[in-house]
């Protein structure tokens, strides 16, 4: 009688962490960040097409709820919850490790979703739509912060391209899947608009599955404090800001519920500024990051550059959908050229940067390529204008957001401790969110003041020519659809003669939009231009880690030998990259390269 050989089923716990570990010199193999790469970009996935798929469907979805007027707080709740939770994330894993808070993060927002789907107010989808963002705020920052724990920084930036690329393709299809769900009146006995949020909850348990199996790094937990007093300070300079860029067009920008939320804002920054003080280098920010260039470059870059960029990336949509007369489905397919972009600029700046070490040009270039594919749009932006006109131009943004995102996100990585890899990631995210918030209202506010008197002075042209459309235009105007500009459907219902003069208003006041968009960008390449280049290191978050517990254990002696060694190694001729997908097995002459 043999006795069962079969393994426990903790033993078969074991084994997976053993398989999904480094080795002992910290070294992941392709295989294995390939692996964990699945489950992180799944992640990303799902709070980057959450961003776009309810905008297309919300108008439907406030129709059912029978909540019009409350629609815009969905979309606020959302924003408000994710922006703030970023750099909760990046902080509280840089203390406790990665692994626990992405599957928080993961949870949190499948909980989210599900509890959307059976909403059966606006005030309730609001409230649901605010737990998926405090789920949303780790999927993204953790995931670039957990790359960059198990690749080197030279080596980084291709892994980066991949979420690039996940990043891209939500943005296009979120209107698509948004359109088509929100278009069935009923999908398996349920309303269409709620398998929206529904579909999130399967990719969301897979991803969940996938992580709890193969994400797991080391980590050694620190003591510290818990900056309790900075974050309530955060929250309370946070969520007055984010409230009035999202509904101050419609309060008015000078309005009393504006300047209230100014007045609360700056009191929380200064709480903020001065419990970060406080707490030190136990701060949810801690303001010595500041004195490091990169990272303060970096900063103040995203920021720019968020407000450009997502300005850019508004307005197109906006455009092929009003004066083009394209569905919201067909407004996303035809934003494929802006994805395969960037795509295109996100992996070749990655193997460009893994070959030769040198990351600064890229977002400089970057900004270059946006600066003239906006300026260009605005010139051939109007009513008549060819789809196929747009499309090497909307491919040259897409090129230039590629080559610009993930390099920042690489010189800030590179240039900070390991130790602070997840605030620091997670603060040039932040800082990109809050630009993208700002340039959107800011951008919206701008289209929507302008409009009117573009639109009249259409009009007025249109009437000079065929003088019978008088009456009908000025009838529109006065009191007919085109009293809420906020809601365009009418257009596509006029006949053309009638239509042209609002799409010719539309398309001008487009033109000028992008124009702005454009100056924002220019103004992020002067920012940019300060970003220093610094060696890439050739160790990953984790190897470092590891190296300096090592160095902490030796004598006084050994440490000066390490460190004449390492110059040794710095002033040494560089070698050839290695093979992208064993990262630390880089030369040690590597280390001399990019200053």
């Amino acid at each position: 009688m043999t006795t069962s050989t079969r393994p426990t089923a903790a033993e078969r716990r074991d084994a997976r962490a053993a398989a999904a570990a480094p080795g002992q010199d910290g070294v992941f193999t392709h295989r294995q960040i390939l692996t964990v790469l699945a489950g992180l970009m799944l992640g990303m996935f799902l709070a980057a097409l959450d961003q776009t798929v309810v905008s297309t469907a919300i108008r439907t979805i406030a129709d059912d709820l029978q909540g019009y007027d409350l629609q815009a707080w969905a979309t606020t709740a959302f924003l408000i919850t994710s922006t703030i939770s970023t750099p909760l994330y990046g902080k509280l894993s840089d203390i406790y490790g990665r692994r626990p808070f992405y599957l928080f993060a993961i949870a949190v927002f499948v909980l989210g979703s599900a509890l959307c789907g059976i909403a059966t107010s606006m005030y309730e989808l609001a409230a649901w739509r605010a737990v998926q963002g405090i789920g949303a705020g780790g999927l993204m920052s953790l995931a670039l912060a957990i790359i960059g724990d198990l690749v080197p920084p030279r080596q980084r930036a291709r892994y980066q391209g991949y979420f690039m690329a996940v990043w891209g393709t939500s943005s296009v299809l979120g209107p698509v899947v948004g359109g088509f769900l929100a278009g069935q009146s009923s999908l398996l006995g349920v309303d269409g608009w709620r398998w929206i949020f529904w579909v999130n909850v399967p990719l969301g348990v897979l991803a969940f599955a996938v992580v709890v199996r193969v994400l797991h790094l080391p980590h050694e937990r620190r003591e510290h404090r818990i900056d309790w007093p900075g974050a309530l300070a955060l929250v309370t300079c946070l969520v007055p800001l984010l409230v009035v860029a999202e509904q101050g067009r419609t309060w008015g920008w000078a309005s009393t519920g504006a300047l209230a939320c100014y007045a609360l804002g700056a009191v929380g920054l200064v709480a903020f500024v001065l419990a970060e003080r406080s707490y030190g280098e136990d701060a949810l920010l801690p303001l010595r990051l500041f004195r490091n260039r990169s990272f303060t470059v970096a900063g103040m870059g995203s920021v720019v550059m968020g407000a450009g960029m997502f300005g850019g990336l508004l307005l197109l949509p906006q455009y092929l959908q009003i004066v083009q007369g394209a569905s919201p489905t067909a407004a996303g397919l035809q934003m494929l050229p802006l994805v395969a972009g960037i795509m295109a600029g996100a992996m070749s700046s990655g193997v460009a940067i893994s070959r030769t070490g040198r990351y600064r040009a890229f977002p400089l270039v970057g900004t270059v390529l946006m600066t003239t594919a906006l300026v260009a749009l605005s010139f051939v932006v109007d009513a008549d204008a060819s789809y196929w006109s747009l499309v090497p131009l909307m491919a040259l943004l897409g090129i230039g957001l590629g080559m610009n995102m993930q390099p920042v996100v690489l010189a800030v990585q590179n240039a900070v401790s390991p130790r602070e890899m997840g605030v620091a990631t997670s603060s040039v995210t932040f800082f990109r969110q809050m630009g993208g918030t700002i340039g959107t209202a800011a951008f919206l506010s701008l289209l929507f003041t302008r409009l009117p008197q573009d639109i009249d002075a259409a009009v007025t042209e249109a009437v000079r020519a065929e003088p019978a459309l008088g009456p009908r235009l000025q009838e529109l105007l006065a009191g007919g659809g085109a009293a809420d500009l906020s809601d365009t459907s009418f257009i596509q219902q006029l006949p053309q003669a009638l239509a042209l003069p609002f799409e010719v208003g539309f398309s001008d006041s487009i033109d000028l939009v992008l124009l702005v968009a454009a100056a924002v960008v220019a103004l992020g390449f002067l920012v940019l231009w300060f970003l220093p280049e610094l060696p890439l290191r050739d160790q990953s978050g984790i190897q470092a880690q590891a190296a300096a517990r090592q160095t902490a254990g030796r004598p006084a002696a050994a440490d000066e030998e390490a460190q004449a060694t390492q110059a040794a190694g710095a002033a040494a001729p560089t070698s050839t990259a290695p093979p992208v997908g064993r990262p630390g097995d880089a030369d040690a002459g590597d280390r001399g390269r990019g200053g």
